[in-house]
């Protein structure tokens, strides 16, 4: 269970990082993703949660949030975490420890910085080979990013316009789709900034996604 005692500048981006005990794959299926996005659309509700992106793996979860001042980061991480574990454990019958003792936060600051985070948490599962374009991955934010849902809006896309510096919310699926379809020797705002952010963690190999 993630500990409430972190201190979060008011208005400031966070990258959230929460990963399974012992890195297991504890959300290889879509069910357990699914439950962990519904706590975190109940967070907003809740707790008024400023998500700007998001994506669940099979072992571990990003978060993109700017902190509102009002102690909500906590307190969602304490009600997202506490109830999907909750929920896995009763449906396996399971005693112990579901997520890792302490999720970690960094700072992030907005425009090049914030892009290329929302690029690399967009192209987790691209990364592992589960899927070859993030749109296919259901259990992230992209696909809201690109076309704002009608019902159960889990992305602040209006906030996520403003910390990119894009002066209106409905223009964000141009820069953003530009993020994934630049080629190399592309010069656009946001070529060349995958590499820097690419690691070689695989989340799941796709056979065992569910």
């Amino acid at each position: 269970m993630p500990r409430a005692n972190r201190h979060y500048l008011p208005h400031h981006v966070w990258h959230i990082t929460h990963r399974c005990h012992r890195q297991q794959f504890l959300l290889k299926f879509a069910r357990d993703r699914q439950a962990w996005m519904r706590w975190l659309y109940a967070a907003r509700q809740r707790f008024g949660l400023c998500v700007l992106d998001y994506a669940v793996t099979s072992n571990h979860v990003h978060l993109l949030v700017r902190d509102q001042g009002r102690g909500e980061i906590a307190r969602s991480m304490q009600l997202v975490a506490g109830r999907t574990a909750q929920a896995y454990n009763e449906r396996k019958d399971r005693h112990g420890a579901f997520w890792e003792d302490r999720y970690h936060a960094t700072a992030v600051e907005s425009g090049e910085h914030l892009a290329r985070c929302v690029v690399y948490i967009d192209l987790n599962m691209v990364r592992a080979g589960v899927v070859r374009h993030p749109g296919e991955w259901k259990a992230g934010g992209y696909r809201e990013i690109q076309v704002a849902p009608e019902r159960y809006r889990i992305v602040n896309r209006a906030e996520l316009a403003e910390v990119l510096g894009i002066e209106e919310p409905s223009r964000l699926w141009r820069p953003a789709t530009s993020m994934y379809v630049a080629p190399p020797d592309s010069r656009g705002p946001f070529s060349c900034l995958l590499p820097e952010f690419c690691d070689v963690t695989v989340a799941v190999p796709p056979r065992e996604i569910q």
